[in-house]
């Protein structure tokens, strides 16, 4: 994937205080199959770029109903 990096800051509109920014670069996020596509379509472009390793998510099952379970490690109280 490529992420542009912020060329402006953000800003605050005063009236209603939307967060915006005038780098329209930031909404653009491109997907490719591979690392070695990414890089080739950078350096093409002329794109300063770093890779970044993939942080693999831990994704831990969990359910409501476990708040309520006898066997709890925590005591659940109000």
């Amino acid at each position: 994937m490529l992420d542009y990096e912020p060329e402006a800051a953000k800003s605050v509109e005063p009236l209603m205080g939307y967060t915006s920014s005038s780098d329209m670069k930031q909404q653009i996020r491109l997907f490719f199959e591979s690392q070695e596509d990414a890089v080739a379509y950078a350096r093409r472009h002329g794109i300063p770029h770093r890779v970044e390793k993939v942080h693999e998510r831990k994704v831990r099952g969990s359910a409501y109903a476990d708040n309520f379970k006898f066997n709890r490690v925590a005591p659940w109280t109000h």
